[in-house]
């Protein structure tokens, strides 16, 4: 039987994954919105439910790159696996301003402390990660392996 893949992103998955990684106004005082990465993110996922397009207005050069909370490490781990799943391994056809690229992007500032090239392939990024983040790549690549 082929393997089928989808059509769309998860964005349900995906605002699941970044409600988990937001450490809420109980923690942060006063949310921060589109000056925080999760918050950020949160509002591209929100404009892309309303208008479910590959690529947002929003580029990578509006990701916060300056916000420096510490986030949960696990949850960040696990919500790049979740995004590298939904990637469609465009390959030559991928955009920075592709929805999934600027979610990952925003995760991995909060995680790696910068945005990391990407080719379009999971694959290849796992192996990027691997190179020059040994641990967070072997817990990513775990979640990402997961059923």
């Amino acid at each position: 039987m082929e393997e089928r893949k989808n059509k769309g992103l998860n964005a349900d998955l995906v605002e699941k994954d970044l409600e988990k990684c937001c450490r809420s106004e109980e923690l942060c005082g006063q949310c921060q919105g589109k000056s925080c990465n999760i918050g950020f993110a949160k509002e591209c996922i929100k404009a892309y439910k309303r208008e479910p397009k590959k690529e947002i207005p929003a580029d990578m050069g509006q990701i916060p790159t300056t916000d420096f909370k510490v986030f949960d490490e696990v949850e960040l781990e696990r919500a790049i696996a979740h995004i590298l799943k939904e990637c469609k391994d465009c390959r030559e056809d991928h955009t920075e301003n592709c929805i999934i690229n600027i979610i990952r992007n925003c995760y991995e500032v909060s995680l790696l402390g910068d945005a990391h090239p990407y080719e379009g392939t999971a694959l290849q990024y796992l192996m990027y990660l691997r190179e020059n983040y040994p641990q967070k790549a072997g817990d990513i690549a775990g979640f990402y392996s997961q059923g």
